[in-house]
């Protein structure tokens, strides 16, 4: 069960202090890195134009998410980077963030599909919020994925 006295933060780069940054950047070296056993360049050079969404429990950096925006008017925006601390899964944090990373992307870009890079083995897991396969499994640093799309919400006539 999510704890339920967490806070959801949503910040672009620059509006993080030095400490909220490093939390942020080493829970997703820790768990995409060091236990996924995966070398592979973590700062992308992406973070700088993303909105980063962010769980919290009294401070303490409970999951993650990236967004970035769509390139071009029709493109999808993409969710990525999605991490829970492995000092706190079990508790749905996984449901929690997700919930409200559709909620923000469908707030800042109402006509724009959403999209994501799934491990595979988590296709399940994003199906359930409305995400359907768009490619064919391919290895992304190692680690079976599959690219997955969410329409949009249908507009009021």
């Amino acid at each position: 069960m999510a704890p339920t006295t967490y806070t959801t933060d949503l910040k672009g780069f620059d509006e993080f202090s030095a400490r909220e940054l490093y939390d942020l950047l080493r829970m997703r070296v820790d768990v995409f890195v060091v236990e996924q056993n995966c070398p592979y360049p973590e700062l992308d050079g992406k973070d700088i134009d993303a909105l980063h969404l962010r769980l919290l429990e009294g401070g303490q950096l409970l999951a993650a998410a990236r967004i970035l925006k769509p390139r071009e008017p029709r493109d999808a925006s993409k969710i990525g980077r999605v991490v829970v601390s492995p000092a706190h899964r079990g508790k749905r944090l996984g449901d929690a963030l997700m919930s409200e990373a559709i909620a923000v992307c469908e707030r800042l870009y109402p006509e724009n599909p959403i999209a994501l890079s799934a491990q595979a083995h988590l296709r399940r897991f994003y199906e359930s919020f409305g995400f359907i396969g768009t490619s064919q499994e391919y290895l992304e640093d190692g680690i079976p994925h599959i690219d997955m799309v969410r329409q949009p919400a249908a507009q009021p006539a």
